[in-house]
């Protein structure tokens, strides 16, 4: 149930176009790829993990499940790497350069 609601509240927030379907595997990859990077690229925070994809899923099918297109960022109060960085501020938009941003900004924080 707590998954429905969140994937509701994802597509209100826009970061999933409405008509988009995530695979069956996401939650487990998703999962899997938490446990091994458990804390944001950007800040090196642990709270309120997502996992991001480069280049959107939507965008590119294909690259949904794929770990190289995956990078794990923050989101909520204090800690918006995901919206601030990985979406430019807005869900509708994506950072293809995220990666390297994410790098820079650990760097400055001197993580």
């Amino acid at each position: 149930m707590r998954q429905v609601i969140t994937s509701i509240k994802d597509r209100i927030k826009g970061k999933v176009p409405l008509l988009s379907r995530r695979s069956s595997s996401w939650i487990k990859v998703r999962n899997a790829f938490l446990a091994k990077n458990n804390s944001c690229a950007a800040c090196g925070s642990t709270n309120n993990l997502q996992v991001h994809h480069i280049i959107p899923f939507h965008v590119q099918r294909d690259l949904e499940l794929v770990e190289s297109n995956l990078i794990t960022l923050c989101e909520g109060p204090g800690h918006g790497c995901h919206l601030g960085l990985g979406h430019n501020g807005n869900y509708r938009k994506f950072n293809p350069n995220i990666t390297i941003d994410a790098a820079n900004e650990l760097n400055k924080k001197g993580g």
